[in-house]
């Protein structure tokens, strides 16, 4: 425990003198290298998260919280599943739908395609794809007429608009008396939509469910059922719980396996940025070390005059242990309120930068995301914050311990 003496003679070596100008400018730049590092900390993982959040919204504004399927193949009473799924507790929509992999043909253009068959009317309680429609219209899509709506990749890649037709190639062939033939199928452009995740913009195609239904040969049954919680955050505990309810045996796959690898890339991302950052408050805390032994050797004769008054070498060591943890506190609050601040005006500042040197650092064509999100987690300010005050301490267990082990004679020799 800090006495009186202790912070006093501390706080004093940590003010100018004359003698000692240069120590209080390391201690400054030391100072200033912990607030530049807590602050490129801060505001550079505020960005992240803020990109994970803008990514991870528009990913589920495509896809499903969760998807219930069965073991046995198509879902035959899915009606009755799909109203227990909405019965159940945080549970905010539920929706059937037949997926299956083709091939779309328009003249001598030929991609591969994931069709998706939904019912329009349920579909907005699961995703926002339908909002999403910029050309045509949703209710086109009606059972027996055979439309489909494309992304507006996919469209491109054909050279279609609305009103054109497609042939829809499926992979299960049949058998006819000139051998083994593809099935094929006439579909018609009702709609396009646009959405910002190229994935989905390129290769997903939408179609009515009873026409999916045919054209895979489902019979009345479903590929599965598709659910939106009202936490996504939960989703995986979620799916477990609902799918438990269920009479029958049924599997739940949530949000979090289906883009798993993306996920865990962008946790890595942040860990590895995290680490690499801390090298610059890393680099402030050497600096406090060589502060410390500046002032040690400095004061070598005050440091014996207190040991011959009594001090003790705990009384010495936490006279310096004071001294580089007020420069380390005072690096880490200034660091800290030039990150949030930098942290919640970032969407501000750098447009304003764009606009004052007439460059763009994300363009629009290039990448998926044009703008730099923002979202500042209390959480890591914390730990970035007691990870700079640890450093800090760190620093100053070696200049104080040298101090501890001065013996007054030899200090005293030659003054």
């Amino acid at each position: 425990m800090f006495r009186p003496l202790q912070l006093y003679i501390g706080l004093r070596y940590t003010r100018a003198k004359r003698r000692n100008h240069f120590v209080s400018f390391i201690s400054l730049t030391s100072m200033l290298g912990i607030a530049v590092g807590v602050t490129a900390l801060i505001t550079v993982l505020s960005v992240m998260n803020g990109f994970e959040h803008e990514l991870r919204e528009r990913i589920l504004g495509m896809v499903a919280h969760a998807t219930v399927t069965s073991f046995s193949g198509p879902i035959e009473d899915w009606r009755e599943i799909a109203r227990d799924l909405r019965a159940q507790p945080h549970v905010e929509g539920a929706a059937p739908y037949v997926d299956g992999e083709v091939m779309l043909a328009h003249g001598s253009a030929v991609t591969g395609a994931l069709v998706r068959g939904i019912l329009p009317a349920e579909e907005p309680a699961v995703s926002e794809v339908l909002d999403k429609i910029v050309a045509g219209d949703v209710s086109a899509l009606k059972p027996g007429a055979f439309g489909i709506i494309l992304g507006g990749g996919l469209a491109r890649m054909l050279g279609v608009q609305v009103g054109d037709s497609v042939t829809v190639v499926t992979p299960e062939a049949r058998i006819s008396v000139a051998g083994i033939l593809p099935r094929v199928r006439r579909f018609q452009v009702v709609g396009v939509f646009e959405v910002d995740m190229s994935q989905y913009n390129r290769s997903l195609a939408l179609m009515h469910l009873d026409d999916a239904r045919l054209l895979f040969r489902t019979g009345n049954g479903v590929s599965g059922v598709r659910l939106r919680f009202d936490d996504v955050l939960a989703a995986p505990r979620l799916a477990r719980e609902v799918t438990a309810s269920l009479p029958g045996f049924y599997r739940a796959t949530d949000w979090t396996v289906y883009n798993r690898n993306f996920f865990r890339a962008v946790s890595m991302e942040k860990t590895v940025m995290f680490v690499i950052l801390m090298l610059i408050v890393g680099v402030a805390a050497f600096n406090i070390v060589s502060t410390l032994v500046m002032v040690v050797t400095d004061k070598q004769a005050d440091i014996a005059i207190l040991r011959t008054l009594g001090a003790t070498p705990r009384t010495i060591m936490g006279v310096f242990i004071v001294q580089g943890a007020l420069i380390g506190a005072i690096g880490t609050a200034l660091g800290v309120l030039g990150g949030v601040g930098l942290a919640l005006n970032v969407e501000t500042i750098v447009p304003a930068i764009e606009h004052l040197f007439h460059v763009q650092f994300l363009p629009a064509d290039v990448y998926l995301i044009s703008n730099l999100p923002s979202d500042l987690q209390p959480t890591d300010v914390m730990h970035i914050t007691i990870a700079s005050l640890i450093l800090s301490l760190l620093a100053t267990l070696y200049p104080a311990g040298r101090a501890a082990r001065t013996v007054p004679a030899e200090a005293l020799r030659y003054e």
